[in-house]
């Protein structure tokens, strides 16, 4: 398997032919590739992988967050598509935070912002009882050993410790489980989570129903937050369950590439490709700054109609089949010049929602992982609690760390992501999956708010237009237009690899350059199989910018 036009990067994709995993640490590879071994379907190892991401990974995973999941081949009819997204609280409305002299923004730490539904327990409920092989309880015996007796401290873990220290101060429960010792602990320490093990310990024997949503835990969560003034209450678990959706879908060069239906950003994924598709991005030359320019020129128009739509469909009728035409698409190129950037307050949506409304960028706190089995079924599944450690509160005594996926909210009622009762939030986290032939052929994802449309888009080019292999793709150099995790400006950050002189073009260009790192984790921990079914190989990768690894067998 040779990518003669890619760059020789520092590790090689893992190639097997029996089952494969990637995620953003390698617990969780591991956890992931025991259930295959164990004879568990891509299902299982997902769900075992995940589970492991909310104690080693617990400033992006954790089971007060939400999920979302592709499913594809055999046994699978299609691509399958599951929003394990929470819904609002029935007590969260305007009126209630206005009540609270909040006016403006719902606040996006404390318990204030906790008042989503965690949905991601349930969308493990759900793929399992589709699509597990395994028995639910043994797929967490791996999570409930690290929470117990801990999990050392990797370095993305403690990078994010020390950055928002302050921040976790402010509860005394995440206080007690992240900073036991007033200080952030460093990597290499570890790390005991001993109530989330007694919570995960519950969720395996008694099952998501009555371990998580209908039971003591639920009660206790609620119980822990309403005081400090969390909308959040024990109807709103019960009443909760994760659901199968429509996907939706675009081609990119003659291949299917499949996102989730709003409330997810995954219809902006597309317009991109879309977008893309009309250029010669091949005799660009792969990371030209003709590459780079007219890429984030495509996400800035891409992201004006996402700005202007994206919320829960039940609530707004999303012109969806307009957006994901490709004649909006070749209508909507023509802003897009090749030697002059637009400045982001230029580019218009092209239709328009009707009403004027203050908009904001979002940010994100997320894991992505991927699975392949024996028997030929693909798994691209995202999930994550928001900001890095979400609310920043813990759920009482069960260890739970609670997700702020509603404090981005609008309280404008003007806006279409306007806070109502019982809807889903705008969500940033969108798996990702390309077909050929009706075949799933790459499973392919990253976290990073605002970033992983643009990774992802980074991604596909590489693969299809450049033949780089799955891990080149990966670590070859990215950028970011926006905003990212409080930062106010909406610079184009480009990592510190790509040349001086590229860099140099894309300033006369217009374009708001800022060097960052070598292997900035702000660009997105990025991790993707793709399936060669001519050799019958998975071939992995996974991000040296986070703690992962690909593993296979």
């Amino acid at each position: 398997m040779s990518h003669a036009d890619g760059p020789r990067t520092g590790r090689p994709p893992i190639l097997a032919s029996r089952g494969m995993v990637s995620t953003p640490h390698y617990l969780a590879s591991a956890s992931g590739l025991d259930a295959l071994r164990r004879g568990g379907s891509a299902v299982d190892a997902a769900i075992a992988a995940n589970a492991t991401l909310c104690v080693a990974y617990p400033h992006m995973a954790g089971l007060g967050g939400d999920g979302f999941w592709l499913i594809a081949g055999s046994g699978v009819e299609g691509v399958q598509a599951l929003d394990a997204s929470g819904p609002s609280a029935q007590a969260a409305t305007r009126d209630y935070y206005r009540g609270r002299g909040i006016t403006q923004n719902i606040p996006m730490r404390g318990p204030l912002a906790a008042l989503n539904v965690p949905g991601a327990v349930d969308g493990w409920r759900l793929a399992h009882e589709r699509y597990g092989k395994l028995p639910w309880e043994s797929l967490f015996a791996d999570a409930i050993e690290f929470a117990r007796n801990g999990v050392a401290i990797t370095r993305s873990l403690a990078d994010w410790l020390a950055r928002d220290a302050g921040i976790l101060a402010r509860d005394p429960g995440m206080a007690a489980v992240f900073l036991p010792r007033g200080v952030p602990e460093r990597e290499g320490r570890v790390l005991v989570q001993a109530r989330l093990a007694e919570t995960l310990a519950t969720l395996a024997s008694a099952g998501a129903r009555a371990g998580f949503y209908e039971g003591d835990v639920a009660q206790r969560i609620c119980a822990a937050i309403a005081p400090g003034g969390s909308p959040l209450r024990p109807e709103d678990f019960s009443g909760y369950q994760a659901r199968w959706v429509t996907p939706i879908s675009t081609t990119y060069r003659g291949r299917e590439v499949f996102q989730l239906p709003p409330s997810t950003q995954g219809f902006a994924a597309l317009q991109i490709l879309n977008l893309l598709e009309g250029f010669d991005v091949r005799g660009w030359g792969e990371g030209s700054a003709d590459y780079y320019h007219h890429i984030v020129e495509a996400v800035k128009v891409a992201f004006a109609d996402r700005d202007e739509w994206l919320t829960d469909p039940a609530f707004v009728d999303i012109p969806l089949e307009r957006l994901l035409s490709k004649s909006y698409a070749e209508e909507r190129r023509g802003l897009i010049s090749a030697t002059r950037a637009l400045e982001l307050h230029e580019v218009e949506p092209g239709l328009r929602y009707g009403t004027q409304f203050d908009r904001r960028s979002p940010d994100g706190g997320t894991i992505y992982l991927c699975v392949t089995d024996a028997d030929g079924m693909v798994v691209s599944m995202i999930q994550s609690i928001y900001h890095d450690f979400g609310a920043a509160v813990m759920g009482g005594d069960t260890g739970v760390v609670m997700q702020n996926r509603g404090s981005f909210f609008s309280l404008d009622a003007n806006h279409p992501n306007r806070l109502e009762p019982g809807k889903r939030s705008f969500h940033t986290i969108i798996p990702a999956m390309l077909l050929e032939d009706g075949a799933p052929v790459l499973a392919y994802g990253t976290m990073g708010g605002e970033g992983q449309p643009q990774t992802q888009a980074a991604m596909l080019t590489r693969l299809i237009d450049f033949g780089f292999d799955v891990q080149q793709a990966i670590e070859a150099p990215r950028w970011l237009i926006g905003r990212t995790w409080g930062v106010e400006t909406h610079d184009l950050m480009l990592e510190a690899r790509i040349p001086d002189e590229t860099a140099r073009e894309l300033r006369l260009r217009g374009q708001p350059v800022k060097m960052v790192g070598h292997w900035d984790g702000a660009l997105g921990h990025a991790q993707a199989i793709r399936i060669d079914r001519g050799n019958r190989l998975f071939e992995g990768g996974a991000d040296p910018r986070g703690d992962g690894a690909a593993m296979g067998y």
